[in-house]
């Protein structure tokens, strides 16, 4: 989940000379004279550099334009994508093999997979965690500009299953975001990807419950999944209530929450079923098989 270790280097040879050129315009930090001095200085005293570089973005154009370390056209590009960085708060929601997802706080949520320099991500404990932090583009990757405020706040079962909604929502929408600049154009999921992940849960379907019907009004060739995903909640109660009126094993049939056909055969039970509806209803029929434990 971090960059190489040339590209770590690269980084920093590149930012560090960035955050000089911004010191030197606003005279915040007296010691710092040359891109190694900041290895010197103290995390607050950067972060009021970073403050003021990100308040103000286009010095990272006037930067690009002076060009006063002499750096090549590929690493001005490099430094030039800068402009479109992504600062806020975020939830750390996962750990996945090749980035950490950060998803930002608000109405719209977004997750993005992001790669640290040299960061020990088992220090950020369980997830979700909530950090203030700054996204920055990186030769086709999204990383964190080296430092990040992790608030000492954990959350409840409430709390943790609603930020797990608003992950599953922001990846329906969008996926995982790995490049910035970012456009929804570029990610927009196919509405089959946004359907099921509205359906997975609950407390999905109840919050977006507007989103469901206007999907199936608008593309009725989505009821079987509709009925697939479904049918999966439904089967998880019959089971359970099959297996409390002593039925230990089975093929089951359901459409729209009703079972219509049972038995030990799973071919037979699906003929049973199609035989009692209409042609354009069987695609509609969720079959599930109760299993002796």
């Amino acid at each position: 989940m971090n960059l190489p270790d040339d590209d770590r280097k690269l980084f920093l040879k590149l930012y560090h000379p960035l955050l000089l050129y911004v010191n030197n315009k606003h005279k915040i930090l007296k010691d710092f004279q040359s891109p190694e001095d900041l290895f010197k200085e103290a995390l607050e005293d950067i972060e009021k550099l970073k403050e003021k570089l990100y308040s103000k973005p286009d010095q990272i154009d006037s930067f690009v334009r002076e060009n006063p370390q002499g750096f090549s056209a590929e690493e001005l590009e490099i430094i030039s994508s800068w402009q479109h960085f992504v600062k806020g708060r975020f939830y750390i929601v996962r750990f996945l093999k090749d980035h950490a997802v950060f998803m930002n706080e608000g109405r719209s949520p977004k997750a993005y997979g992001v790669k640290g320099l040299a960061m020990q991500w088992e220090l950020i404990g369980n997830l979700p965690r909530i950090v203030q932090a700054t996204l920055l583009p990186f030769k086709g990757k999204i990383i964190f500009d080296g430092s990040f405020s992790c608030y000492n706040i954990f959350f409840g079962s409430g709390m943790k299953s609603s930020i797990n909604d608003s992950f599953r929502q922001a990846k329906a929408s969008y996926g995982i975001i790995t490049s910035l600049p970012f456009s929804p154009k570029d990610a927009a999921p196919s509405d089959a990807e946004r359907l099921r992940a509205f359906l997975r849960s609950q407390e999905s379907r109840d919050i977006h419950w507007q989103e469901i019907e206007e999907l199936l009004s608008k593309k009725p060739e989505l009821l079987p999944i509709y009925s697939e995903e479904m049918g999966r909640v439904q089967a998880r109660k019959y089971r359970k209530k099959l297996k409390d009126i002593g039925i230990n094993e089975g093929w089951f049939a359901i459409i729209e929450g009703i079972i219509i056909a049972g038995g030990q055969d799973q071919k037979e039970v699906e003929k049973i079923a199609y035989s009692l509806l209409p042609e354009e209803k069987r695609k509609l029929v969720h079959i599930f098989h109760l299993k002796r434990k």
